[in-house]
This record gives structure tokens, C-alpha cells and sequence, in this order.
């Protein structure tokens, strides 16, 4: 696929996927949308591809859904230039996007660069590590705009920042600072906009250099299947046939060895021929 609307750089194992509509603040269209699930389609297959950064070209990360069609932004249209539709046999663009990013097979690291608003923050939720820079301005702002908060982030907010501050946030729809998303914990850490990326790319290289693939890929899926277990059983389960398919691995190997002998380690496995054959564990869920 040609991209028009992002960038997609690999440089070192670390990919870095770039918003790129500057002269709209990085703005959501379905054409986004689409590359957008292209490129994390092609970083699942490509074994280069150790880490994932996503950021934003120009002053924003992304200031939501492109609205220049009015309240068309809301309604079908045989075009595609609605940035939503109403088939619901796949559901919103936002959670169709949120849900890829959950299901990815790569460890990703959010770097908001700037202006953070509606789906241009909801789609960070599912990004493992969210890095921002103290210029940004954020809000799950649906509310104040007639509507309700989309990307399945009713699901994924609380569990990240607790219920109460999820629903001041969402029920306000307010606007708020870089110092109050930290407080709020819904990012990591604020840096200055110089800061921000080389801070990102400190984390992505440390897992791309550091830790095994298929460990990184497996404990990604482990923690966020996990948060919707009923039983801590569930957890045992997956964790005990993962440490013993794990133990007999390669990477294992590697990992002790590089550990006893005090070097970096040389990790070999890839992801897209040497997970275990438990792998996927769950049951894909579809839209009703």
C-alpha cells in the first residue's frame, strides 16, 4: 500500500509509524484509517521489526476525527469521505483500529507529540507505554460533542487510569494538560517536544536489543488478555504453558548463557515461525 496520510520507518528494529496530515493536525480520515491498520498488518509479518513507536508530524499527534464534513462526519456516505459509518457488522473505525493495535504481535510506544483529542488519544490506549510532550494538550472530549467515547476505549480507559478518573475525564469532555494526564496516570512520563522521540527510542531500542521477540510478543498478550479473566486461574494456566514451551527455546538458552557470561544477549527466535503452538490462545470475539 502506498502511504499518503502516515509514515512508516524502520530504522535499527524500531519502526516509528508517523501521522502525517501536519497541515490538519494529523486529523483521522478513513484513508488514516486504513493505512494505519496496513502498517501494523505488515509489522506483525516482518521479523525485523522488533518495536513499534507511533507519533505525530507537526504540532499535533492528532486532533480526532477530520470534521470538515460537519455532522456528516457521523453519517454514511457512498464516497467513503465519512470518517464513520454505521455498518455494524464492523463496528466503528476508532475500535477497529484500537482492537488491531491490541491484538499486535509487537511491543508499542505511544510518543504524543502534541494536541491529543478524541480518537487521537483513544487510539493510544492500547500502545503499551504513551510518552508525552508538555505542549500537548489532551481530552476524551465525545461528550461535548453530542456523542459517547468510541475505539472500545470505555473499556480500555478505566483499566488503565481507574473508573473515577476515567469518567471525569469522558464525562467533562474538558481539555486538560501533559502534568495532568501524568498525575491521572495515563502517561508515563512529559518531556520537552526535543526530548520526547529520543526518550521513545531509548525504551523501543532497549527492546529490540535486549529482550527476546517472542518473550516480548507473549508477555504483550499475556497482560492484556489477561485483563479480562475472571479468575486468577486464568493467568496460571497461560503462564505455565508459556515458561514451559519457553524453557526449551533457543532464546532460553541465550538468555542464560549471554546472562552467566556477562554479555549482551543475541536473541534469534522469531516471531512469525517460533511462537508455541498454543499460540493464539483465545477465541476471536466478532461483532454481534
Amino acid at each position: 500500500m502506498v502511504y499518503k496520510e502516515i509514515c512508516y520507518e524502520i530504522d535499527e528494529r524500531v519502526l516509528t509509524i508517523t501521522l502525517n496530515r501536519p497541515e490538519a493536525m494529523n486529523s483521522f480520515t478513513p484513508r488514516m484509517f486504513e493505512e494505519l491498520m496496513d502498517a501494523f498488518n505488515a509489522a506483525d509479518v516482518d521479523d525485523e521489526v522488533r518495536a513499534i513507536i507511533v507519533t505525530g508530524n507537526g504540532r499535533a499527534f492528532c486532533a480526532g476525527a477530520d470534521l470538515s464534513s460537519g455532522a456528516a462526519t457521523w453519517n454514511d456516505a457512498e464516497d467513503g469521505s465519512a470518517t464513520f459509518s454505521k455498518d455494524l457488522t464492523k463496528g466503528d473505525t476508532g475500535g477497529q483500529l484500537t482492537r488491531r493495535i491490541y491484538d499486535c504481535k509487537k511491543p508499542i510506544i505511544a510518543a504524543i507529540n502534541g494536541h491529543a483529542v478524541g480518537v487521537g488519544i483513544t487510539m493510544t490506549l492500547p500502545m503499551d507505554i504513551r510518552l508525552v510532550s508538555e505542549t500537548a494538550k489532551l481530552g476524551f472530549v465525545f461528550a461535548a460533542r453530542g456523542i459517547v467515547p468510541e475505539a472500545c476505549s470505555s473499556w480500555f480507559l478505566p483499566r488503565l487510569v481507574g473508573i473515577s478518573q476515567a469518567l471525569e475525564w469522558s464525562l467533562t469532555g474538558k481539555i486538560f494538560q501533559a502534568d495532568e494526564a501524568l498525575k491521572g496516570g495515563l502517561v508515563r512520563s512529559v518531556h520537552t517536544p526535543a526530548e520526547l522521540i529520543p526518550a521513545a527510542r531509548e525504551i523501543a531500542m532497549h527492546i529490540a536489543n535486549n529482550v527476546s521477540a517472542i518473550s516480548a510478543s507473549l508477555t504483550r498478550q499475556m497482560m492484556w488478555k489477561m485483563l479480562g479473566a475472571d479468575h486468577p486461574i486464568s493467568a496460571h494456566e497461560i503462564d505455565s504453558r508459556a515458561i514451559f514451551a519457553l524453557g526449551s527455546s533457543a532464546d532460553a538458552r541465550e538468555g542464560v548463557e549471554s546472562f552467566l557470561q556477562k554479555r549482551a544477549p543475541d536473541f534469534k527466535d522469531q516471531v512469525n515461525k517460533d511462537m508455541p503452538d498454543f499460540y493464539p490462545w483465545w477465541d476471536e470475539r466478532r461483532l454481534k
